[in-house]
Formats: C-alpha cells, sequence, structure tokens
C-alpha cells in the first residue's frame, strides 16, 4: 500500500473535480474534498483499504449526500485531526474551476470514443507508451494503433473545435 501523502497526490484533483461538477462552488467543493480526506485518514490509519479509489470516492459520495442534506459541509474529521480550515485565495478558486472544467472535458472525451480508440489515445498521449510497445500489448499491428489513435485526436480535435491543439 502506498503512503497517505502519495495517495492524497494521485487522488486530490479527481476528488476535487468530482465535487466541483456536482456544487458549482470551489469553496466548497474544496470543503467537502478536505473533509473527504481527512476522513480517509482517520479510518486509513486504523485500516487501510482493499481497494483505496472505490473506497475514497464512497467517503466523498456518502459526504456529498450528508452535506446536502444537513444544507452545509461537515468539519469534524478535519477538528478531531486539528486541521486548519481551508484559506482559499482567486488563484485556488482559478485552479479548483480548471480542474472541473477539465474533468468535464475529459468526460466528453472518454463518452464520445469507443473503448479502442480511448484506451490507444490515453496511452500514448498520457502514458506516452510507444506505438510498437501498445501494438504488443493490445494484440494487433502498430498501423491499427497509430490509426486509432490518429481517429481519437481527429474526433477530440473535431468536438473542441482545436485544429492545432493535439499532438
Amino acid at each position: 500500500m502506498e503512503s497517505f501523502d502519495a495517495f492524497y497526490e494521485r487522488h486530490r484533483e479527481p476528488v476535487l473535480a468530482y465535487f466541483a461538477r456536482r456544487v458549482g462552488e470551489p469553496e466548497v467543493a474544496a470543503d467537502l474534498m478536505a473533509e473527504t480526506f481527512a476522513r480517509a485518514l482517520v479510518r486509513y490509519r486504523k485500516v487501510p483499504p482493499e481497494a483505496p479509489e472505490a473506497w475514497l470516492f464512497a467517503i466523498a459520495r456518502n459526504l456529498l449526500i450528508d452535506s446536502a442534506r444537513r444544507g452545509q459541509v461537515e468539519v469534524s474529521a478535519r477538528r478531531r485531526l486539528r486541521l486548519e480550515p481551508l484559506a482559499l485565495d482567486d488563484q485556488d478558486l482559478d485552479r479548483i474551476a480548471e480542474i472541473a472544467a477539465a474533468a468535464d472535458l475529459a468526460e466528453l472525451v472518454r463518452a464520445t470514443l469507443s473503448d479502442a480508440e480511448y484506451e490507444a489515445l490515453h496511452a500514448r498521449a498520457v502514458d506516452e507508451e510507444p506505438y510498437a510497445e501498445l501494438a504488443l500489448r493490445l494484440r494487433c499491428s502498430e498501423a491499427v494503433v497509430r490509426k486509432r489513435v490518429s481517429r481519437a485526436i481527429a474526433r477530440v480535435r473535431s468536438m473542441t473545435g482545436d485544429a492545432d491543439g493535439l499532438p
């Protein structure tokens, strides 16, 4: 199991995007994220989870439901850990908005592409996997992988109206 710091770094933005897209207020999204990780830390110390990502998003979902029901974000785990209240500046708020917009775009891309196109594009553009290795892993020719990536890029470009922005 990875350290909690590494776990936090890896999941901070996805959790923040989850909340930002659902509540529409950057300050509330940041509070929900902070409380989610505080609750996760309290529980993580006792028994690290078997499926950490699913476990973390279950905490986030339950916190979101509870907060909507109560009309405010609970801070009990942060109090228990004696964490300072969040103080966000304009730059923080802008970053939260960027994270939410990127999550919206990623979801749109995922919904638009076929599974094969998405896997090829993600492996090539995000993971920087060489075409030859990707072809071996996907059990197809390098030409097929290149075509999938090319097709995915063309779809993303047409969807976003970006003729030059992708590789």
